[in-house]
């Protein structure tokens, strides 16, 4: 799971790197590993700044200056498999054919393939072990085919049709053509969200933005939006400012990842048409009724003979906690304190950082505990390394009682499209019961979200009319309306639940994921790029690109 934002501006003089900066701001919390963004000037040469770290680290003021240009790309990148290399901040680059600057949201189920293919059919060099960069070069080598001078809107459209063809797995891409334009595009099973929208200035003149939530587009006055559909891509050419759909091949199904309605979307954001903040206000009240139905079969009791207070784990939980404790008729109270400058503890290296940063990040405070049973809401449990610090932070605040409840299902299986949770061994839910779980937590009782429930939750805002964007649906003298009938949603992407993934049986994938994360753990761990006699493919400090000055420490 990444950010990515692209923009074109109709005013040929304006620089966009501001607005890129800005939107990356509104989607530091998909990515917060490092930041990039390559701007693209009149006479189509790119100027890059990129590196490790939050945005508001990586660009300064003077950094800001160097980016010029009316059209560009940024990216914020959330690591996979544990690599958090400087060489492997996007966007990425290659100079042939055109000049090609790539941002790339999604993880490749096929990449060792696709690596062979490149090296063995096409001959192009790959430098990092990113999907990013594989896709950039399947993408590049398809263009190349028509070894013209100068290509248009239908090569580039036919050459996105051998990217969908060659790979397979979660993408949403905005890529920028020097001299050209930007072009965004979606997989087959719109897994990863990307929309698109369009800011009219007084004079009639349009701008177009490509971004992975809504919220940036409607903060930038982009009030005018749809979501890029599965299958589909659009080219905005930088002379023409026309933007051009093409559905480039059918949708394979329309299957969003459900964790984006979980916890990594913004509230505030709609993806696909359906509110985030509207789904996790659903989540807590199917929570609740699972959370009744439970405490009447075991105990015949009712909650509130049990449960005295429901506390949010701050923060993606708190609207479903609100919720939760609504249903069950209980005072809701913010029981923790976040710091908010410690990122998420999944994505920690190893166990020992992050049962130690998840004190960093949370602090309880006595009175909300003391002497009470609480029943703490959670947006899931994963290793199971932080609701086990959770529950003891609480009981060393005095809590008599520790119920634990989490919004999404029983987390059995690895997330293999862009979101790096664990290998499934080291998942607190593999091969485990719901009572196992409560041993290894130390909680009273364990709550789960239903599987059904969840995909209920997320499946449609139709009783919530107010919450449907159709304020912001092209009309029909927008550039953006889509003639024909929308399709809609068939379900959810949800194989770190069932283990079957959209994508079919990915056994393969899953065993080089795992050889990848031994890798960079090993290096980590020992700083050597030995390993029992074996060579470990170190990560470059930084990538083989493009550069503003000679401030290469800077990565500027």
């Amino acid at each position: 799971m990444c950010g990515i934002l692209g923009i074109v501006s109709s005013d040929p003089k304006k620089n966009v790197a501001q607005e890129l900066l800005d939107g990356a701001m509104f989607l530091q919390h998909r990515g917060q590993d490092a930041a990039g963004i390559v701007t693209c000037g009149a006479r189509g040469r790119f100027y890059q700044c990129k590196g490790n770290g939050m945005a508001r680290d990586v660009f300064n003021q003077q950094r800001m200056l160097g980016l010029v240009g009316n059209m560009g790309i940024a990216h914020l990148r959330y690591p996979t498999a544990g690599s958090s290399a400087m060489s492997e901040a996007q966007p990425f680059y290659v100079n042939s054919p055109y000049g090609i600057s790539f941002s790339h949201n999604g993880n490749l189920v096929n990449a060792a393939e696709l690596r062979r293919y490149l090296d063995e059919k096409v001959h192009r060099h790959i430098n990092t072990d990113s999907d990013s960069e594989l896709l950039l070069n399947i993408f590049a080598a398809e263009l190349e085919k028509y070894d013209k001078a100068r290509v248009n809107n239908a090569d580039i459209f036919r050459a996105l049709e051998g990217v969908y063809r060659e790979c397979r797995g979660a993408y949403a891409c905005v890529v920028m053509l020097a001299g050209y334009g930007i072009i965004g595009f979606r997989d087959p099973h719109g897994i990863r969200p990307l929309l698109i929208g369009e800011r009219t200035h007084e004079n009639g003149k349009k701008d177009y933005m490509l971004a992975s939530e809504s919220v940036v587009l409607k903060a930038h006055n982009f009030v005018i939006f749809r979501d890029i559909l599965p299958g589909e891509a659009v080219i905005i050419p930088k002379d023409t400012m026309i933007p051009e759909f093409k559905q480039v091949v059918p949708g394979s199904s329309y299957t969003p990842d459900i964790f984006e309605y979980v916890y990594f979307a913004r509230p505030d954001s709609i993806l696909d048409d359906i509110s985030v903040y509207r789904s996790r206000i659903k989540m807590g009240e199917k929570l609740a009724k699972n959370i009744e139905r439970q405490f009447l079969d075991d105990n015949r009791k009712k909650v509130s003979d049990e449960i005295d207070v429901v506390i949010p784990v701050p923060d993606t939980s708190r609207h479903s906690a609100l919720e939760c404790a609504n249903q069950l008729n209980l005072p809701y109270r913010e029981g923790f304190v976040k710091n908010r400058y410690v990122g998420r503890t999944f994505i920690m290296p190893d166990q020992k950082e992050r049962t130690s940063s998840v004190r960093r990040k949370l602090n309880a405070m006595q009175s909300e505990f003391y002497n009470k049973s609480v029943l703490l809401v959670d947006d899931s449990i994963v290793r199971g390394t932080t609701s086990k610090e959770i529950v003891a932070m609480a009981r060393e605040a005095g809590a008599k009682k520790v119920y634990f409840a989490s919004c999404s299902p029983v987390i059995r299986f690895n997330h293999i499209y862009g979101i790096d949770l664990a290998d499934t061994k080291a998942l607190v839910g593999f091969n485990r019961s719901v009572e196992e779980i409560s041993k290894i937590i130390d909680a009273d009782k364990v709550f789960y979200q239903d599987l059904q429930d969840l995909v209920d939750c997320c499946q449609s805002n139709d009783d919530c009319p107010d919450l449907i964007p159709s304020q912001n649906k092209p009309p029909k003298d927008s550039r953006l309306y889509h003639p024909g009938e929308l399709p809609k949603i068939n379900s959810f992407e949800v194989g770190v639940f069932t283990g079957k993934y959209i994508t079919g049986h990915e056994d393969n994938y899953l065993q080089e994921l795992e050889k990848i994360r031994a890798s960079n753990q090993r290096i980590r761990e020992t700083g050597s790029i030995f390993s029992d006699g074996d060579f470990v493919d170190v990560k470059a400090e930084s990538d083989i690109s493009i550069f503003n000055s000679g401030d290469y420490n800077n990565n500027y």
